[in-house]
This record gives C-alpha cells, sequence and structure tokens, in this order.
C-alpha cells in the first residue's frame, strides 16, 4: 500500500526518568530516551497528547475497581526476531505500551508477521506495603500466543487475542528490587485459523493493518488471599432485583460478603452472605438484592447503579472493590400487531446505529485515548442512533463502560477466523484445535463483558466467515447467557436459528421476510462514501460502495435512505445496521473520516431523519404486489420495442408473458422466476387501485439500472443494484384511482441481474 508521508509530527516528550507512581510501586527509574510516534499515514487530533509517561492512564476494569493498583503502560525494550529464537540479549529499541507494534503511536510501525516472534521487557519495584499481599499481573489483550516471564520464571502463557488474562506473580518477585517482566508474542495473523477480525498481512479494500503484541493496558494490582475474583451481575427487572454470582479466592475462616447497592452515592438497597469455617480455595457466593422501584436503563435513560462489595475474613475486611449495573432487560416479542419485535424493558424498540470497526489510523486496533474512545459514541448519539453493531472485533472494558454511561446498545460480534463459506454452501469444518481455540475465545468475551447493560445481542458468524456447527454454537451461547438475544449469522448464511434473521444489503435498505419464531433485521446497509482530501489514509484510490462528490449529496442520499426505512419498519424490520462510524484505511463509508476530523453528513438532518425511525411501526398496505413472494404475470421483451411502449395504450399482444421476478437464479436475494440473461428488459402490467394513495413508494429490487414509467410518464430512475427488495420514493402525481399501467426498462451493466417492482401505502400512526 503506498502510504503518503506528513509533515505533521508529534512534539518530542522528553522522559529523564519513566516512573509510574502509585502509593505502593513504582516504575523502573532507568533513565529513558525521548519518545517520538512514528511517521504514519494519518493521525487524529488526540495523538498530540499521547506522552510516555501517562498512554491510556485510566482504570481498565471499570466493573471491578480497586485503588491498589498501579498502571504499566509506558516504555517498554523491545525487539522483533526469528520465530523459534530464544530471548534476545540486545533489544531493539522502545515501544510505547499498548499501543500495537504495527502502530505509528508505537513509536516502531514494523510489521512483524508468522515468521517472527515480538518481545517486550521492562521492570519495576515493589514497595513494603504490599509483603503480606498477592500481586497479580493483568492484560487487556495481547494478539495472540504470548508467553510471560517474571524475574526469568515462566509464570504463564495465553492463546488469544481479545480476552485479558492474569497471573499471579507473587511467588515469582525478588524481595524489595528491580522485578523484570519479559512477554513473548507470535501472531500469525491472516496464516492461521484463530479469531483475527479484518486484519491482514496484505491489507486494501474491506481489510486493515495487522496488529500484534500488547494493545491494551497491563497492569498489577495487590489483593489478600481471601479476595474477589470476579462478579457476574444478572439485572432481574420484572423481579425488581440484582443478582451477583461472586468468585472468591478464600484463605480459610468465616467469610462474609457484603453488598450495597447506590443510587448517585445514596444507599438504597444492601444484602449480605456469610460462610462459615469456609476452606481454602474457591467460593461462589450468590447475592440476591431487592432493588425497589428501579430506575431502568436505556438509551434514553442510561441510568447506573453502583455497587460496593466488602468482603471480610473472620471479622476483618480484606477486600473492597467498587462496581455498577444498569437495570435493563432485553427480548424477543411479538407487537400488537403479531410482528416479532426487540423489546428492551417490556417496550419495542427500533435500533439503529452503526457498523463500528473500532480502528484508529494511529493506534489500529487501540484508541489514542480515553478521550477518543468516548467521542466516537458521543457522535453516533448526536447523530440519532441508539446503537451500534461492534464488528468482528472485541473492544477494551472501557468502551462497553462509555456505551453504559452514554447510551448505546451493543451488537457484539465474535472475531471471524478461518475459512470462508457463501451464502448457499454448508457451514465449514473446522479442525479440532481450531474449533476448541473458537470456543474459548467466545466462551471468555461471553463472561468478560456478561456485566454490560449497554450489551444486548451476541453475534458469533458475519457473512459466512468461520461459520461452523452454527446450531450447536447458538444453542451454547444460550447456555452461557440466557439473558440476551443471539445472532446465528449477520448476512448470508442464515441457519433459520436465534432470535433474528439478519440480511445485508448495500446500499439497500431492504428488509427479510416476517417469520413466526425471529424478529427481521438489517445487518448492514449504506456505505455511503465521501473522501475527504487532506483526512484519507491516501491521496488516491479509495473505495467506498457509493460514491458522493460532496456533503450535501451525501446527506440528501443518507436522508433518502432512512425515510425508506419507515415502510420497511412498518412491514415487520426490527433494526438497521449502517456501515459505518468511520472511515477505515482506504475506506470511506464512515460517519466520519477515518482522523474524525470531519463528521460527513449535516448532523441536524442526519438527527432529524434517524429520529423518525422511532416512531410508532407504520402501517403499510400493499396496493400493487411484487413477486417477492408470489409471482404476478407482467408482459415482457429482450427485444428493443418500438416507440411509446411505456404508455398504457400501447400494443404489446406480441410480447411474451411471464411470472416476475426477471433475472438470473445466482443474483443475490433474488426470487427469479422468469430467465433474463439478456443485456435489456423491458417489462409492463396493469393494475387498479380504489383512490390515489397517499404517502407510496415503489417496493423494488433493481440490478442495475432501470427506468420506471406510471401511465406513461417517468417516475423514478435508478442506477447500479440493490441486493434485495427496498422502498424506493417516486413521483405518485402519475397515479390515478381506477385503471393504471406500469411499464419498466432495465439493463444489465455486469454480474447478477434482476429487476421486479410493485406499490405500498404508508400510513403513520399516532403515538
Amino acid at each position: 500500500m503506498e502510504r503518503k508521508t506528513l509533515t505533521k509530527r508529534f512534539r518530542p516528550v522528553r522522559i529523564g526518568v519513566f516512573a509510574v507512581v502509585c502509593a505502593v510501586l513504582c516504575g523502573s527509574c532507568a533513565s529513558r530516551s525521548s519518545y517520538s510516534a512514528a511517521d504514519g499515514p494519518l493521525l487524529t487530533r488526540w495523538a498530540e497528547d499521547v506522552s510516555a509517561k501517562k498512554p491510556l492512564p485510566e482504570y481498565p476494569r471499570p466493573q471491578m475497581v480497586r485503588k491498589e493498583w498501579v498502571n504499566l503502560n509506558g516504555l517498554w525494550d523491545y525487539a522483533i526476531v526469528g520465530k523459534n529464537a530464544s530471548q534476545p540479549s540486545e533489544f531493539d529499541g522502545e515501544i510505547l505500551v499498548p499501543y500495537p507494534v504495527e502502530s505509528a503511536l508505537s513509536g516502531v510501525m514494523k510489521p512483524v508477521g508468522p515468521e517472527k516472534r515480538l518481545w517486550y521487557r521492562r521492570t519495576f519495584k515493589t514497595a513494603g506495603k504490599w509483603k503480606d499481599k498477592r500481586v497479580l499481573l493483568h492484560f487487556g489483550a495481547v494478539d495472540w500466543d504470548s508467553t510471560v516471564w517474571v524475574n526469568g520464571k515462566k509464570v504463564g502463557g495465553h492463546k488469544g487475542g481479545y480476552d485479558p488474562f492474569s497471573f499471579d506473580i507473587t511467588d515469582a518477585l525478588t524481595g524489595k528490587g528491580e522485578q523484570e517482566i519479559v512477554v513473548s508474542v507470535w501472531d500469525p495473523t491472516d496464516a492461521g485459523t484463530q479469531p483475527r477480525g479484518k486484519q491482514i498481512r496484505r491489507p486494501g479494500g474491506i481489510w486493515y493493518t495487522a496488529v500484534t503484541g500488547i494493545w491494551q493496558t497491563a497492569w498489577v494490582e495487590a489483593v489478600a488471599e481471601t479476595h474477589v475474583e470476579s462478579i457476574k451481575i444478572t439485572p432481574k427487572v420484572d423481579g425488581n432485583a440484582v443478582e451477583l454470582g461472586l468468585n472468591v479466592a478464600s484463605g480459610g475462616g468465616d467469610i462474609a460478603v457484603n453488598v450495597e447497592v447506590l443510587d448517585e452515592g445514596r444507599a438504597v438497597a444492601e444484602a449480605q452472605v456469610e460462610i462459615a469455617g469456609a476452606g481454602r480455595g474457591a467460593i461462589s457466593p450468590l447475592v440476591a438484592v431487592a432493588v425497589e422501584d428501579a430506575k431502568l436503563w436505556s438509551p434514553d435513560s442510561p441510568f447506573l447503579y453502583d455497587l460496593k462489595i466488602t468482603v471480610a475474613q473472620d471479622g476483618k475486611v480484606v477486600d473492597r472493590v467498587s462496581s455498577y449495573f444498569g437495570m435493563r432487560k432485553i427480548e424477543l416479542k411479538k407487537d400488537k400487531n403479531g410482528i416479532n419485535r426487540l423489546f428492551l424493558n417490556n417496550e419495542a424498540l427500533f435500533q439503529y446505529g452503526p457498523l463500528d470497526q473500532g480502528w484508529w489510523p494511529d493506534g489500529l486496533y487501540t484508541a489514542p485515548s480515553d478521550e477518543a474512545l468516548r467521542y466516537d459514541l458521543e457522535v453516533i448519539k448526536k447523530l440519532g442512533c441508539n446503537m451500534l453493531r461492534k464488528h468482528v472485533k472485541v473492544e477494551p472494558d472501557r468502551l462497553y463502560y462509555w456505551c453504559d454511561k452514554l447510551g448505546v446498545l451493543v451488537w457484539q460480534d465474535m472475531p471471524s477466523g478461518d475459512k470462508y463459506i457463501g451464502g448457499s454452501d454448508p457451514d465449514i469444518e473446522r479442525t479440532a484445535e481450531s474449533g476448541a481455540q473458537f470456543e474459548m475465545e467466545l466462551k471468555a468475551m461471553i463472561a468478560t463483558f456478561y456485566n454490560h447493560p449497554s450489551i444486548i445481542m451476541w453475534v458469533p458468524y458475519n457473512e459466512g466467515w468461520g461459520q461452523w456447527d452454527t446450531a450447536r454454537i447458538v444453542d451454547m451461547i444460550r447456555g452461557l447467557d440466557p439473558t440476551r438475544l443471539v445472532n446465528n449469522t449477520s448476512g448470508w448464511a442464515d441457519r433459520k436459528v436465534g432470535d433474528v434473521h439478519d440480511i445485508h444489503s448495500y446500499p439497500g435498505p431492504s428488509a427479510p421476510p416476517v417469520e413466526e419464531n425471529r424478529a427481521a433485521v438489517l445487518g448492514e446497509f449504506g456505505g455511503l462514501g465521501l473522501p475527504v482530501k487532506g483526512h484519507t489514509w491516501q491521496e488516491e484510490k479509495n473505495w467506498g460502495y457509493r460514491s458522493y462528490e460532496d456533503r450535501e449529496a451525501l446527506t440528501d442520499a443518507y436522508v433518502n435512505l432512512l425515510n425508506r426505512l419507515r415502510t420497511l419498519i412498518g412491514g415487520g424490520l426490527s433494526a438497521a445496521v449502517y456501515t459505518q462510524t468511520t472511515d477505515v484505511e482506504v475506506e470511506v463509508n464512515g460517519f466520519m473520516t477515518y482522523d474524525r476530523a470531519m463528521i460527513k453528513p449535516d448532523v441536524e438532518k442526519a438527527a432529524a431523519a434517524a429520529k423518525k425511525l422511532y416512531l410508532p411501526p407504520p402501517i403499510v398496505k400493499t396496493i400493487v404486489p411484487s413477486s417477492r413472494r408470489e409471482g404476478i404475470k407482467w408482459k415482457y421483451t429482450m427485444d428493443k420495442p418500438a416507440d411509446g411502449w411505456e404508455q398504457c395504450g400501447f400494443d404489446d399482444s406480441s410480447w411474451d408473458s411471464g411470472p416476475g421476478g426477471f433475472g438470473t437464479r445466482m443474483t443475490p436475494g433474488t426470487a427469479v422466476r422468469t430467465e433474463w440473461n439478456s443485456s435489456d428488459i423491458w417489462i409492463r402490467r396493469s393494475f387498479e387501485i380504489g383512490s390515489k394513495p397517499g404517502q407510496a413508494y415503489l417496493s423494488m429490487h433493481h440490478d442495475e439500472d432501470a427506468e420506471i414509467y406510471i401511465n406513461g410518464k417517468l417516475v423514478k430512475k435508478v442506477d447500479g443494484y440493490t441486493t434485495g427488495y427496498g422502498e424506493f420514493e417516486f413521483d405518485t402525481s402519475a397515479l390515478k384511482a381506477g385503471k393504471n399501467c406500469i411499464a419498466i426498462h432495465c439493463r444489465q451493466t455486469g454480474g447478477g441481474q434482476y429487476i421486479d417492482a410493485g406499490i405500498v401505502e404508508l400510513k403513520e400512526q399516532a403515538e
């Protein structure tokens, strides 16, 4: 990939002494050289504030907070050597953790690849206050296969690029002097079968730069032998309670766990569980706390209760943990019209928001700052969105924290890996190793982020990538988390299981048919592109599903897409996901430029269009049926007809007659009943309506360019193609009560081909 060089550079940050200061632990006092980011193709505005002293200083685990911790982010030694080489005696230089080695913010910006191994090293000091405690070393995420040594002693290893892991390093520590941490990382990227998302060794199009090594916060904390290891929080909205499943490491004796619920600092509920004569090892007390007249969590009112958890051993408090939770309930349920909808807190709520890749031009997988992480969510809220689909990537815990705080629903994808399949292919076959790794990382994702009220759906597969044993995986997810919805696959190879039928349609929008047991959702649509000079990853050859020349044209097209969603909502659509939050590398389909310097559509117009999506579903009446579900007879010809062919009085007796739709059977999203494989087709039919409709739309699937006439008048002209049926505004002045005629010319320009159309009327309901 050709990369441009920017003249804008970081201000060098000179550090005479690299230190992480806290009451009980300090970083190595070894002298450190100056730090500056590498000369990447594009930087965000937060990049200049990144300092080697305090990169990402925030507490990384917001739902289980302790006071005695220290952040190990900062400058580490690094070396890139052969995969099978032993620990290097000399290192290549310094890297800023936790930014991936391929990123500009790491200060390195070098590839690693499956033939090499990445090594890290740093030292720290312990202080006397932690003498009688256990010291835990935590990593938020390391991509992908890591091994950790402390003072030359191997303390453990981990395979998985997205889940946090920890080691008790107490027995490896040596007195009060310097303590050495060494980490080895190997990452096969797309040469392996492991979950990896959109990383690839040769990026381009919808595939992005590889990420290797530590990419989330590294940190240590001190705990007593008896301490909370994990918390599982389950809100019971209908039962006015919250249930806490605790895993406690017990040092023996009489254990008492006290839980206090707070509303803006005021205690509103409390419960305690006591375990007399607990042995050493793990205990799992379950605590249920009544929450009367609970304030419910929703995108419009993201209220969070605080938690204080205290553990006592033989009457002495040995551990204090703070947390939070939201009272919310998500379910699939039929509305008053018998249509399956997504219900939040016992009320139907249409869900709309972007496909969120979570990539940054300067940090790749890692946001330059917590402020930057929050900014993306603030923008999509400003644009009127109430959700996002976190796309084939798992984020740091703080992203979901901000979703909880700001009120953003999350569909969480499992990162993809292994082989691909087409839409009509059977599930792939995985090796035992590949299957075990996928399940291990899937289970870790669900367990790690179970407590976040913002997450309301798990998505194990995207567009057939790595899709394996689908029905069993759906059942496994339900067993792990019965409180949330499951999307068996987003796009393509639907196996008719799970809670939703999810299709993709570009630019769309379109919707799958209404089903008895699942909701209809549009997992991806849109992709409207606008490259903004000076804010792209590369100067030329940027890519989008549809491209526009300026903000005004982009805004008009975007608003038109959202307006067309209203008809689909009336027909049963329960959610829609727009592609996407930001541009990413050569993709320019974002609400924002990749550097977040510009919001592309007009914010007020976009927000106003989104606001209409949350109105009560409109009533949709078919006044001219399409052939989507049943073949409707048309007159048609593939030879160019005489002038006037679009007029109602035209003599079409020599034309053929056949049921729609017309096209080739391999064209996605079609219902082909009459084969059309020539360059052009002309189709006509007559219909009657009792009265002229008010708000009417063409219900159409076109592939590719089409001209639509009603009663001889050109009412709509479309270019390109759709991948499913969608609603289109048209000039309704041509319609009249009584007999009418519709005539369409469609031209094939490449790939699949299809044409079919009908007309629907939309009537809004009062709120």
